[in-house]
């Protein structure tokens, strides 16, 4: 960037149910992994944001929790965080998976989406997977519930239309000084990243053994003189049955998803990466309010 260029600036909140796509299209619009993908819903815990620059604007992109009924501590403090996002942001983007289209929490998220005073956008994810008379209708019913400035067709997974809404998001960010250096990619500190990204592992690799009891922390960062880092992490369960699920019998499973994390580590970094995986029983970690701090919610009283 010249010294004399205009420079624009903006935060953006995306806002959806769990599991619509909000981790998958803010990866894309960064244009790498930067928040954690899983088919399991609600993985997102804590505020991410991923950092698009393009055309002299840097759209700060914060993926939210995704928003749904809650039940428990968690679930109240991940909701809550969520619509903290949206209060926060400069425009907020309100994703409907268009193929479950107003089902579950999506009609009572774009209701709610009416009191938000800031520019909005309706993104309506996977139309890949819709045929267009039923995006149409989709369409019409969202834009019933709510007003919106603009409304976009994409499918995160793929990246179509994704480069129209980024413009979008460029031509309505005000001018200002970018909030981040240019060669960052999110805010997100890589003990953290590298904790969520050992946890979308950990998801993947046990469906729905694992109920959503499971957290995992980064408790060391070595950066070793040959250039290697080594990392420890503590992946927290409640129970010991638990435990012995994510252990595996002979311990298989744990170095699978180990390995996994690994692997992507190293990609990430560009470096060789020793990944030391532990298991432990915490009971009722969900209530422990320093935990919450770790990822960055707010403990609900």
């Amino acid at each position: 960037m010249s010294e004399n260029a205009v420079t624009r600036a903006a935060f953006v909140a995306l806002i959806g149910a769990p599991n619509a796509g909000k981790s998958t299209l803010v990866n894309q619009l960064v244009g790498t992994k930067v928040s954690i993908v899983s088919h399991k819903v609600q993985t997102t815990r804590a505020l991410v944001r991923g950092i698009a620059l393009k055309d002299g604007a840097q759209i700060v992109l914060v993926d939210t929790p995704g928003i749904f009924a809650p039940k428990r501590r968690l679930d109240r403090a991940m909701v809550a965080t969520a619509w903290g996002g949206a209060k926060d942001a400069d425009m907020v983007l309100i994703l409907i998976d268009a193929e479950r289209g107003l089902k579950g929490d999506a009609e009572e998220i774009l209701k709610a989406a009416g009191a938000i005073r800031q520019k909005k956008a309706l993104i309506l994810n996977k139309i890949d997977r819709v045929k267009a008379e039923s995006l149409l209708k989709l369409t019409a019913e969202a834009n019933a519930l709510a007003t919106f400035d603009r409304t976009f067709m994409v499918s995160a997974l793929n990246g179509s239309g994704c480069a129209d809404l980024l413009d979008w998001l460029i031509e309505n960010a005000p001018a200002g000084p970018w909030f981040y250096p240019e060669d960052q990619i999110s805010d997100l500190p890589m003990r953290q990243l590298a904790a969520e990204i050992t946890r979308e592992k950990l998801y993947h690799r046990l469906h729905q053994e694992l109920p959503y009891a499971a957290h995992v922390e980064t408790e060391e960062w070595e950066e070793k003189t040959d250039g290697s880092v080594a990392i420890r992490q503590v992946i927290f369960v409640e129970r010991e049955s638990q435990r012995k699920i994510v252990l595996g019998k002979g311990g298989q499973t744990i170095r699978s998803i180990g390995e996994a994390a690994r692997k992507e580590f190293a990609a990430i970094l560009e470096q060789k990466v020793h990944l030391f995986l532990f298991v432990k029983v915490r009971e009722n970690w969900g209530d422990d309010p320093e935990r919450y701090r770790a990822m960055g919610l707010e403990f609900p009283r």
